[in-house]
């Protein structure tokens, strides 16, 4: 048996087992699954599918489960719950996984396996069935991507590539979408549930991860453009309170794999509640996007690198479309911003292709401190969550410590930290904050710390008070962290890459976190 997942009720179940005298070998709840489904195939005497129906009855939590019968070795038994099930469908073979993009090599046609499903899988036949014996019939879809696109492409890491793929996707994110000249925006995901959108008393944004930062970001547009209540919730936190959800309510839930569990768990809980569930994810077919009511896809291809970088940036496009578009349904954007913006938007995708060329001078900065202990991110406004990001980055890829604050909590503790050893980032591009960060950084710099700035191009004073700069384009505050991000992602990159790590599969992580 293959496992992915947590059996809640494991030690209840060995307990049993040991006392009908089984012997267990490690404390795992994937051997005491095992041996469950075995006894119940023993006693009653029946097949693999039906002792596996029957044990699924009594199993709590989160599971996809493969088994193999050595009686019966050319049929696969497969079930979830919680978890991503995904089964490509081949010439006379089948693939199975938690994610379609490996099996891009072999097929393009898969199945996206539904909780309490479960399939038989011969070489050239797949049956789905409910827990209650009865046959479904299976959705093939087929696949909108090209093997390249899960390549290198001369790169060499799958987050260097993605990284400079950013123009690109954030363009495919907004095309189709977003017309300047007409001054439109079109999401049909969004489209058919405007009025009560556009009626809710809240908007509460539901992620884990870099997938939160995004949220974060996009509570202080919703709130400027929209003037509507937001709250940003980590998704793990929000499934065990007992959250006052009205009916009404939107929830609006980001996920890069569309399969992160507690967001999952977390909207569902919400759906029965009378929330209007909203999903801004990356894969097509994903567990988030077919819970969801409406929503939007980011269209920013596979990401293979585990630390996320297009998919944010992506995240962002989204959901600043989503927040003019309601802004201006709502009234509370005026004609002339909402018609700039939309421009400045449309500038995003060269702006950062603009920011990527700097990644010779980033990969210095990188050699120059990739021997640093910690590191001290901050900002503020809209520029704060990205901090948290560039923050995440560097820990996830160089496993060195780093914190991310809001600049005007410095004084309130991290400021101890600050001695000649510490590299202080500040995300101080020009905005209404920008004063008040550059007195942040003149107390860093009174306080012996060493000051890296990502700034406005042109911005002399920022330069002059900064150890290093790092350079983006003008642009509205709103749309800033689309830019501003981009050399944080390098300088994560390039100070792994300088310490001889692994920066595509960082110890400890997944890709996707699929069970709690």
């Amino acid at each position: 048996m293959i496992h992915n997942g947590i059996i809640e009720n494991y030690s209840q179940l060995k307990k049993e087992l040991t006392n009908l005298g089984y012997v267990f070998e490690s404390d795992t709840d994937t051997e005491v699954l095992l041996n469950f489904i075995e006894e119940i195939k023993k006693n009653n005497n029946c097949g693999l599918e039906e002792a596996v129906r029957i044990a699924l009855k009594r199993v709590t939590g989160a599971y996809v489960i493969l088994l193999l019968d050595e009686e019966n070795p050319d049929t696969i038994i497969a079930a979830r719950k919680g978890s991503p099930l995904v089964i490509g469908v081949g010439k006379g073979e089948h693939f199975l996984g938690s994610d379609a993009s490996p099996m891009l090599e072999y097929t393009k046609e898969v199945v996206y396996v539904n909780d309490y499903e479960l399939a038989i899988i011969r070489p050239d036949e797949l049956i789905l069935k409910n827990l209650g014996n009865e046959k479904l019939t299976p959705y093939v879809q087929k696949l909108d991507l090209e093997l390249a696109a899960i390549e290198k492409g001369g790169f060499d890491h799958f987050m260097l590539k993605e990284i400079f793929e950013q123009p690109q996707t954030i363009y495919d994110c907004l095309r189709g979408r977003l017309d300047a000249v007409a001054g439109t925006i079109t999401m049909s995901g969004i489209q058919q549930y405007a009025d009560q959108i556009v009626n809710a008393n809240r908007i509460v944004m539901v992620a884990c991860g870099t997938s939160w930062h995004a949220g974060l970001v996009a509570e202080y547009i919703f709130e400027e453009l929209c003037r509507i209540n937001v709250e940003v919730e980590y998704a793990s936190e929000f499934r065990y309170r007992n959250p006052v959800i009205h009916k009404g309510d939107v929830i609006i839930a980001i996920s890069q794999s569309g399969e992160t569990a507690d967001t999952l768990v977390a909207i569902e809980n919400a759906k029965q509640k009378g929330a209007i569930i909203l999903g801004v994810v990356n894969v097509v077919g994903s567990s988030i996007a077919r819970t969801s009511h409406g929503g939007a896809y980011t269209h920013a291809g596979p990401e293979i690198g585990v630390a996320s970088t297009k998919a944010f940036t992506a995240q962002l496009a989204v959901l600043t479309m989503i927040a003019l578009k309601l802004g201006y349904l709502r009234g509370t954007i005026s004609e002339e911003r909402y018609r700039n913006l939309l421009t400045e938007l449309e500038q995003i995708p060269e702006k950062v292709a603009w920011t990527l060329q700097q990644s010779e001078h980033i990969k210095a900065l990188a050699e120059k401190y990739k021997d640093a202990r910690d590191f001290l991110y901050l900002g503020r406004g809209y520029n704060f969550p990205v901090a948290l990001e560039g923050a995440l980055k560097l820990k996830e890829i160089s496993y060195i410590h780093a914190e991310g604050y809001p600049a005007a909590e410095m004084k309130h503790g991290p400021i101890a930290l600050v001695d000649d050893q510490l590299p202080v980032v500040f995300v101080a591009t020009r905005d209404a904050y920008h004063e008040k960060v550059v007195s942040n950084m003149q107390e860093i710099k009174a306080r012996k710390g060493i000051v890296i700035s990502v700034i406005t191009e042109g911005d002399s004073h920022s330069t002059d008070i900064s150890d290093d700069v790092m350079i983006v384009p003008e642009a509205d505050e709103i749309l800033a962290p689309m830019l501003s991000v981009v050399p944080l992602q390098l300088l994560a990159y390039y100070i792994g890459v300088a310490k001889n790590l692994d920066v595509d599969k960082p110890r400890n992580l997944a890709k996707s976190v699929t069970v709690e």
